[in-house]
């Protein structure tokens, strides 16, 4: 199957023969779904803090920090912004040369000058055709305003990063994800020495855009809020890249050489597991909002981080008991009943089991990355989000899933979707090192029984891509997870283009 060009091949990007055969057997058996107990609920998985309960968690991250404690901003943002402006290319590459009444082109060039980057895209006009926006407009020549915003002679925001488009005005200019993502980390994770951690994923053909652009930004934010940033960038490592394969899953060849995919966002926990850190926030690129919108934002994002520290003491504190052999068996109890209420944590060795034996179950399973992640109502269709799953060891814990990893031919599971009050996280905070300061193997803690398999195609050829586990899925999913409800107004995503034409990016 492999030829000895493929196994040179294989060395170089640092991917082993056996990893390579077994994706291939994957491709054939497929990704099981997963059994699930039930949707996450409140009172049922998803915790609703009290006004005194916030206050707490907010007070204990103060504390935290004020104590040198550690945190680290992880930001994926190695995305393309392609899909943003699928309307606009469909529109470019179309016949008609006015944009159907009531379509997301027509609603963009209707509300034009609402975005932020109105001036620049002017600009561009200017220097490439010799008219402005509104006089293209006034001619009726609407591709020209919109090429002006995806071509590669304009704006080219069809191939940049979405973390490098400008977003938001601001009192001093306008402002890109990346930017508002430096102000947030000032505001939230401000350490004691006055320093920002921040670190980003980006994509190679990329990092030079990032670098100038936090050239720029960094020292005119560290002014502004007296703090010292500090970022870093890593790249998807190829060794966690996958390899294609035909429909009939035999090896997928371009020019005779094998082709070999990103993992998908799953691969980044590889690049979360090199990070020098204890606390992290992960918080998708693209949701952000102005400054002058970031109250809710900042403050449910201190509750959670002071509620994993609270969650944190409470484990560090029955591990020492459990070490120290002092404990009762209604201590044991009391431990069991903290796995349940804060994680959903539920399995038959908590009744089978006793004395020591139950006491060093409790133990290994306190013993395991940590993380709280914030929920928002669903206020649409149900599908992928919080639940409790059957893990592999035939226990109960609190999941985040795809909707394409439930049994949707079972009636009970669309029963269970039904029900489902939340959506996936808005953000997420994680505890990576152990009750003796030790980091934790984050790619022990991956199911890989979670991955997804879809249909690519390569110059015009199907293809037969795999994914890992979701960062936030299956490579998270042997961790303590905790869900909290956050308010709706600290998720503001940017899916499309005229997702900036909503009050929430206005600033």
């Amino acid at each position: 199957m492999l030829t000895n060009e493929d196994k040179n091949f294989l060395n170089a990007r640092g991917i082993s023969e056996e990893v390579v055969l077994n994706q291939v057997e994957r491709f054939k058996t497929g990704f099981p779904y997963l059994k699930i107990y039930d949707s996450a609920r409140p009172g049922e998985g998803i915790t609703i803090l009290t006004k005194e309960e916030e206050s707490q968690a907010v007070s204990r991250w103060d504390k935290y920090l004020a104590d040198g404690g550690e945190v680290t901003k992880f930001v994926p943002a190695s995305g393309a912004a392609s899909r943003m402006f699928k309307a606009l290319f469909g529109f470019v590459d179309g016949e008609a040369d006015k944009a159907p009444e009531g379509s997301d082109v027509a609603r963009l060039l209707a509300d034009i000058h609402k975005v932020a980057f109105f001036d620049e895209l002017d600009s561009v006009l200017l220097r490439t055709v010799g008219k402005g926006v509104d006089q293209l407009l006034a001619e009726g020549n609407q591709k020209a305003v919109i090429r002006g915003i995806i071509a590669e002679d304009g704006l080219n925001y069809g191939n940049l990063p979405k973390g490098l488009l400008t977003f938001h005005r601001a009192d001093n200019g306008t402002r890109t994800p990346v930017e508002e993502q430096l102000m947030e980390g000032a505001q939230s994770a401000r350490q004691a020495d006055g320093t920002v951690n921040m670190h980003l994923t980006v994509s190679p053909a990329h990092r030079e855009k990032f670098m100038a652009k936090l050239a720029a930004a960094v020292p005119a934010i560290e002014e502004k809020m007296n703090v010292k940033i500090n970022v870093s960038m890593s790249e998807q490592k190829p060794s966690t890249d996958t390899v294609a394969v035909n429909e009939d899953n035999t090896l997928f060849r371009d020019d005779n050489h094998l082709v070999f995919r990103p993992g998908g966002h799953g691969a980044l926990i590889q690049n979360l597991n090199d990070l020098d850190a204890t606390v992290v926030f992960i918080k998708n690129i693209d949701n952000v909002v102005p400054d002058s919108r970031r109250a809710d934002t900042l403050r449910y994002k201190k509750i959670i981080a002071g509620y994993l520290i609270e969650l944190h003491d409470k484990a560090t504190e029955y591990i020492r008991l459990i070490d120290s052999r002092s404990y009762s068996e209604k201590q044991l109890e009391e431990i069991a009943t903290f796995l349940h209420k804060n994680f959903a944590f539920e399995a038959d060795e908590l009744t089978k089991l006793h004395g020591e034996d139950l006491a060093t179950y409790l133990r290994a399973k306190l013993d395991r990355p940590m993380r709280v992640c914030g929920m928002v109502r669903n206020e649409g269709e149900p599908g992928g989000g919080p639940y409790i799953a059957f893990n592999a060891d035939g226990s109960r814990s609190l999941q985040i899933l795809e909707s394409s990893q439930i049994d949707l031919s079972k009636a009970e599971n669309k029963q269970m979707m039904a029900k489902a009050t939340h959506f996936n996280p808005v953000d997420l905070v994680c505890y990576i090192r152990d009750a003796e300061g030790k980091k934790y193997d984050l790619p022990a803690h991956v199911d890989p029984e979670t991955g997804f398999i879809s249909s690519k195609s390569l110059h015009g050829r199907t293809l037969k891509a795999l994914e890992l586990p979701g960062l936030w899925n299956g490579a998270m999913s042997d961790w303590n997870t905790a869900f909290v409800e956050v308010p709706i107004s600290t998720f503001n995503p940017v899916k499309t283009v005229n997702d900036l034409l909503r009050p929430q990016h206005q600033a």
